[in-house]
């Protein structure tokens, strides 16, 4: 038998496709779910911009043109813009470790600085009343303590401290953890609806289901955690579902779609004009504390805001702005 050389019974492993690089980078840097698909998107979108050349036959010219063209034809704000140029950061520096010092001196679009929408005490309540259930739990919760939307979609049964009043954000913004409080007047709710996750997941055991998703390879590190109740999220799912990473069945969260569809409706039910959303819930929180006279160094530590600069914003209440002077037509 005669032996030939090369390669001949071997099968070469092939190199994975620039996108699922991509992928294997954020994951790696354990980027949330939502930012890989942004990324993976802009990416996308770049290379078919610019005829299917691969990024490392492009250079400065093509990254200020795709971004020019998202400006100027496709009318994008400021922080979009912004985003599609993190994303191809990401690409040259990340995935594919080219050094190209042009890529730091591309000018980011100026985000316009807008004062937040804020509701009254009175249109708060208004809203609010015209919300129940889970959702109304939920849109209490983001005016009761400040918490981002998906802080709030992603809250587990773990964090919740009634003794304590307070509720524990984890990885929040930047990564960080932090306390906020939990409104007395919606213990008994909460209650509520800790029991039927208690329910629902005891079901999900039966069914030889019933482990949840956890972050940074805790699964790996305590196998048996993502099946304790503590670690179940408040909101759940209504349906099981397949995890996208990893393809196991599981219940993930509540999708933040239908409580931002929820707020908008009884938004219009209430008659308030103002473009209210969820996040307005947040703004609302941290204005009314304002008013009551907290002061802005706890309220910054309460919205996990990285610097007081940022929570500055909320000061047009202390007599500031248009309703804290006294027109001249009215002296």
């Amino acid at each position: 038998m005669s032996y030939q050389g090369g390669s001949e019974g071997v099968t070469e492993a092939k190199t994975p496709r620039l996108l699922d690089q991509v992928r294997a980078r954020l994951r790696l840097k354990h980027y949330s779910l939502r930012t890989e698909r942004a990324y993976v998107g802009w990416i996308r979108r770049f290379i078919l911009a610019t005829g299917k050349r691969h990024p490392r036959d492009m250079g400065m010219a093509e990254v200020e043109g795709f971004l020019s063209t998202l400006a100027v034809e496709g009318k994008v704000a400021a922080g979009t813009q912004n985003q599609a140029l993190s994303a191809l950061l990401f690409l040259y520096k990340e995935v594919l470790s080219i050094e190209l010092p042009w890529m730091e001196t591309v000018v980011r679009a100026k985000r316009p600085q807008r004062v937040p929408v804020v509701l009254s005490r009175d249109e708060v309540t208004r809203l609010l009343a015209m919300m129940d259930g889970r959702f109304g739990l939920m849109a209490s919760l983001l005016y009761g303590s400040g918490m981002r939307l998906m802080e709030c979609v992603r809250l587990r049964v773990k964090d919740v401290d009634f003794e304590l009043n307070q509720i524990c954000v984890r990885d929040g913004k930047g990564g960080k953890d932090r306390h906020v409080p939990l409104p007395q007047r919606l213990h008994e709710a909460l209650r509520a609806q800790l029991e039927r996750v208690r329910l629902v997941h005891q079901q999900d055991l039966a069914a030889g289901l019933g482990a949840a998703w956890l972050p940074h390879a805790l699964a790996r590190k305590y196998p048996s955690a993502p099946r304790e109740p503590g670690w179940q999220y408040v909101f759940p799912s209504d349906q099981l579902s397949r995890d996208p990473r990893d393809g196991e069945r599981r219940r993930h969260h509540v999708d933040e779609a239908g409580l931002q569809r929820a707020v908008r409706n009884a938004r219009f039910k209430a008659g308030i004009v103002k473009p209210a959303t969820c996040h307005t819930l947040r703004h609302s929180f941290a204005t009314h504390l304002l008013e009551a006279g907290q002061d802005i160094r706890t309220i910054q530590e309460l919205l996990g805001h990285k610097d007081v600069a940022t929570t500055q914003i909320y000061t047009h209440v202390l007599n500031r702005g248009g309703h804290g002077v006294l027109s001249p037509l009215d002296r």
